[in-house]
């Protein structure tokens, strides 16, 4: 399996392509959505990363995607300007999971 990225910036899949992913740039929802398409007939990719504007631009597709779909794994990634998640997203995450304020 191979991981795969679609994102909205030259940098980021820059520095992927660095790492050994390849990816692929979407600046429109429209883009975006054609690279989920195509992702999801290529068995080979397991993990899809997406950076969080993409992302936005296709959170509800994601959401179904991730629901009805055994693979790949959809994860979430910051870009070179930092995440859009808040100093606080992982306490928050705990929080709302086990109901206990830490």
């Amino acid at each position: 399996m191979k991981m795969y990225l679609i994102s909205d910036n030259v940098d980021t899949l820059t520095g992927m392509r660095l790492a050994g992913i390849d990816g692929t740039i979407a600046h429109t929802e429209n883009e975006v959505h054609n690279e989920l398409d195509r992702i999801l007939k290529d068995k080979e990719v397991g993990v899809l990363l997406v950076t969080e504007k993409a992302y936005k631009l296709v959170e509800k597709r994601v959401l179904d995607i991730k629901i009805n779909y055994p693979t790949p794994l959809i994860v979430q990634v910051p870009d070179r300007h930092g995440s859009d998640r808040g100093l606080d997203s992982i306490t928050k995450y705990v929080r709302e999971a086990i109901g206990l304020k830490i």
